[in-house]
């Protein structure tokens, strides 16, 4: 009966109602998907371009990792460890404009950061820092008193007026500036502007690590971070682990991507996924509606056969069941073609070209897990809106269907 109702009602209304299930599947899917991955994407940035897939760092009392060469030794025994790059790293201030300011009394153009000793083949390899050089040109191991200034310190990608923060006005690739680390003082060019979604990036200053070294005082190769990539497939809490087992973790902090993670990060994602959860609710609610309110009108104009059948000995349970097979292949239809525009369409191509976000490169983050069960919650709440009208109309009494009376 199911299959013969479908087969025999308008073409234009099947296509209809199977249009809303898969705009309802997209809703449940989507929604969720680029709400959660708007933090995920910001996520795997900083994995990718900052802390790799596993970072080891300073202890809190502490400025620097104590016996740096022993623990990078251990790093390299490790055969899962693909590439390493270590930093160096001083808080400091930047100054430009110093040489057109007409009275010592005139404040000064400063801006606060962090300067960052890179080896800069070794940094590229493992995070691309030079794809986002925006202006100049990447560092080179043998530049001398030249720098990568991040966009955040620079006032024309960061026109911000606050007591609070400042950045530096007129810089350009070619301009001077100085940078103060305690009491010394050094002029340095700025060999280009480093521009990331990435705040550890972008709020940084990058020299060559060999004379940033010579300007600290830092002869004992003691780093302050260093990054490991892992060789795919491999599980970065097992390598975190090994490296606890060599006793790295009594001098160092050992963390994954994960474990670097902010908690706030982490709160971010369950509240975006919840706010999902409940716009798609209402999708859900408007597909349950259109999905009664379409079964309703065709057992109502219906009712004198569905009073026949149950006249000539059809259990009103069968007649049921066939409306319910109704919803049930409207549902399946509207899913499985919304499942295919997903992971067929939509996901690879978000992923190839991320949705611009100010402070992420968006992505659909859509596991199969989660999309059966969504699409499970549709399709039960499907059959429970075809059952309730059919089951209306054939409670009805059998006489009163067949003669049309209320």
């Amino acid at each position: 009966m199911a299959v013969r109702q479908i087969k025999r009602s308008s073409k234009w209304t099947t296509g209809l109602i199977i249009a809303v299930m898969i705009l309802t599947s997209l809703n449940l899917i989507v929604v969720s998907g680029i709400l959660v991955g708007l933090i995920q994407g910001a996520i795997d940035a900083v994995r990718t371009h900052y802390t790799s897939d596993v970072i080891i760092s300073t202890l809190k009392n502490k400025s620097y990792i104590e016996n740096s060469p022993e623990v990078m030794s251990v790093i390299d025994k490790i055969p899962e460890i693909e590439g390493v790059t270590a930093r160096y790293l001083k808080g400091g201030t930047l100054e430009a404009n110093y040489k057109t300011r007409v009275k010592e009394t005139d404040k000064p153009n400063t801006a606060a950061g962090t300067i960052v000793g890179i080896d800069p083949t070794a940094e590229d390899k493992i995070t691309d820092l030079s794809k986002f050089v925006v202006e100049g040109s990447y560092l080179d191991a043998n530049d001398y008193d030249q720098v990568l200034i991040g966009s955040f310190l620079v006032k024309k990608y960061l026109p911000i007026e606050s007591p609070g923060f400042s950045a530096l006005d007129n810089i350009e690739p070619g301009t001077k500036i100085r940078i103060n680390i305690g009491d010394i003082q050094r002029e340095v060019t700025v060999k280009g502007i480093v521009k990331s979604k990435v705040d550890e990036i972008s709020l940084r200053v990058f020299m060559v690590d060999s004379q940033f070294r010579s300007i600290i005082g830092r002869n004992d190769y003691n780093v302050s971070e260093i990054a490991a990539k892992l060789k795919p497939g491999t599980n970065p809490e097992v390598v975190r682990d090994a490296l606890k087992r060599n006793g790295v973790d009594t001098v160092a902090k050992v963390q994954t991507y994960t474990d670097a993670q902010p908690k706030f990060i982490k709160d971010l994602v369950a509240t975006f996924a919840l706010l999902g959860n409940m716009i798609s609710s209402i999708g859900l609610v408007v597909a349950s509606i259109t999905i009664f309110i379409v079964i309703f009108i065709n057992a109502i104009t219906r009712r004198k056969f569905i009073g026949i059948l149950k006249g000539i000995g059809i259990n009103g349970k069968a007649i049921e069941i066939s409306y319910v097979f109704q919803s049930i292949f409207y549902a399946l239809i509207g899913s499985v073609i919304g499942i295919v525009i997903v992971y067929a369409l939509l996901q690879p191509f978000i992923a190839a070209h991320p949705i611009n976000f100010p402070f992420s490169d968006g992505i659909l983050v859509a596991p199969v897990s989660g999309t059966l069960a969504r699409i499970a919650l549709l399709i039960f709440t499907t059959i429970v809106a075809g059952y309730i009208p059919a089951r209306m109309i054939v409670r009805k009494n059998t006489l009163d269907s067949i003669l049309g009376r209320k």
